[in-house]
C-alpha cells in the first residue's frame, strides 16, 4: 500500500496514538487502578499525567534534548532505576488500596486528592519509563523530520506480519496532533470501559487492584534489574 495523504494524516496518527497508548504496561495499570477504585475522573487525569510527560518528551525533542539521553547510558539506566523502584513503591500502594476495597465499603480519598493523586502518580512514572523514553529517542524524534513511519508495524505482537501495510509521511503537525488526539481518545475510553464493568461485578475494582500491583511490579523488577546491570557494567 501506498504512503497515505495528507487528508489520511490525521486518522492515521490517531490509530497511531492508540496503538502506542492501548498494550499493557506500567501506565496502564495506573490508570486502571485509579478508575475502578476511584472512578472515572481519577482514571482519566491519570491518563492525563502520562499523556502530560509524552508532550513533555515531545517538547524536548524538538529543543534537542532527549537526543541527549540516547550517548548518556549512565543517565538513562539512573532513570529506568528509579522508575523501577517507583513502580515497586506503586505497586505495594496498589496491594493496599485492594485489600482496603475488600474491607470497607469507604470510596477512598476526597475526588480533589484522589485525582490529583493518579496525575503525579501516571506523570512521574511515565517521566522514567523508558518504553517512553526509547519511542522518543527513536520513532518520536523521527515524527518531527520530513519522511515516513510504517505505523501498523508498532503493535505488539502482529507488528511484523503487519510492516508495509500502512505507511504515513512524518514531519506533519498533522500527524502528531493525530497521535496525541488517538491517546486522548484512550484516556477517556479505556477508563469509563472499567467503571462500566465494575458497576456490574462486585469483584472487579479489587481484581483489578490487584493485577495493576502485579503488573507494576513485575515492571518494577524489570527496569531495577536492568538498571542495575547497565551501571555495574560501566563500571566494570
Amino acid at each position: 500500500m501506498g504512503v497515505a495523504t495528507a487528508a489520511q494524516t490525521v486518522g492515521v496518527g490517531v490509530v497511531f496514538g492508540l496503538a502506542l497508548a492501548a498494550p499493557p504496561g506500567p501506565m496502564n495499570a495506573v490508570i486502571a487502578e485509579e478508575s475502578v477504585l476511584r472512578g472515572w475522573l481519577a482514571g482519566f487525569t491519570a491518563g492525563l499525567g502520562a499523556m502530560s510527560a509524552d508532550l513533555i518528551f515531545f517538547a524536548l525533542s524538538l529543543a534537542g534534548v532527549v537526543a541527549f539521553l540516547d550517548d548518556a547510558g549512565t543517565v538513562r539506566a539512573i532513570m529506568v532505576g528509579a522508575g523501577g523502584l517507583l513502580m515497586l513503591y506503586f505497586a505495594a500502594g496498589a496491594v493496599r488500596d485492594a485489600r482496603a476495597d475488600f474491607l470497607s465499603d469507604d470510596a477512598g480519598p476526597a475526588p480533589d486528592d484522589a485525582d490529583a493523586r493518579g496525575f503525579t502518580k501516571a506523570f512521574v512514572l511515565a517521566l522514567t519509563n523508558p518504553y517512553q523514553i526509547l519511542f522518543w529517542l527513536t520513532v518520536g524524534v523521527g515524527l518531527l523530520e520530513p519522511g515516513t513511519v510504517d505505523v501498523l508495524s508498532y503493535l505488539p505482537a502482529v507488528g511484523e506480519g503487519l510492516s508495509g501495510v500502512l505507511v504515513v509521511r512524518t514531519g506533519s503537525p498533522a500527524l502528531l496532533a493525530g497521535l496525541f488526539g488517538g491517546i486522548g481518545v484512550w484516556i477517556v475510553g479505556f477508563p469509563a470501559t472499567l467503571v462500566s464493568v465494575g458497576r456490574r461485578v462486585d469483584s472487579f475494582a479489587p481484581a483489578v487492584a490487584g493485577v495493576s500491583a502485579v503488573v507494576l511490579a513485575g515492571f518494577g523488577a524489570t527496569f531495577c534489574w536492568t538498571a542495575a546491570r547497565t551501571l555495574l557494567g560501566s563500571v566494570a
